[in-house]
């Protein structure tokens, strides 16, 4: 094999390698950018129709911890499925959405303060203030936590224009 024909087979491995890279790259940049695309008001599994991933929003209140919530306690509100560990986790949320459901509609917070509407993380959360948070990453959470009154203001600000272009 002549030294040119050596060289351009190195090249064309070169670009091989490179579109090989990149295919192995696609799935997880898509799946980032379809969880920035989310466009419900309230976060919910496209699926099942749960919000939070099914986890009980009022365990993260008594328990102290995100825990799963059972099909045999379930309510609906604001066009979600929430699920619960007890009956009496169900009756406090019925009662009380505004106050156990996760605040900007399960987004991230830190997101909504920059105009970017992120999926949280029902296992990566806050309660700050009575209220429960869900973040898409911890590093978000940790910069919450150090500043939430800075991330609230901006996030409160941004809500209003962000909301209006979410699907109801």
């Amino acid at each position: 094999m002549t030294a040119q024909r050596q060289e351009g087979n190195a090249l064309r491995l070169g670009f091989a390698t490179i579109g090989l890279a990149a295919l192995l790259l696609c799935p997880a940049s898509a799946a980032l950018w379809a969880q920035g695309a989310t466009t419900e008001r309230i976060v919910v599994d496209r699926h099942t129709g749960l919000a939070i991933d099914g986890f009980d929003p009022v365990a993260y209140f008594t328990d102290g911890a995100p825990r799963i919530g059972e099909a045999g306690f379930e309510a609906s509100a604001a066009g979600a499925i929430w699920r619960f560990r007890n009956a009496s986790n169900r009756a406090a949320f019925v009662g009380h959405p505004e106050i156990y459901a996760p605040q900007f509609g399960g987004y991230d917070p830190v997101g909504i303060a920059r105009g970017v509407p992120l999926q949280g993380n029902a296992t990566i959360w806050l309660v700050a203030g009575q209220r429960l948070y869900l973040f898409s990453r911890e590093d978000d959470r940790d910069a919450f936590a150090a500043s939430p009154e800075r991330y609230l203001a901006a996030a409160r600000q941004q809500w209003p224009a962000l909301i209006a272009t979410l699907a109801d």
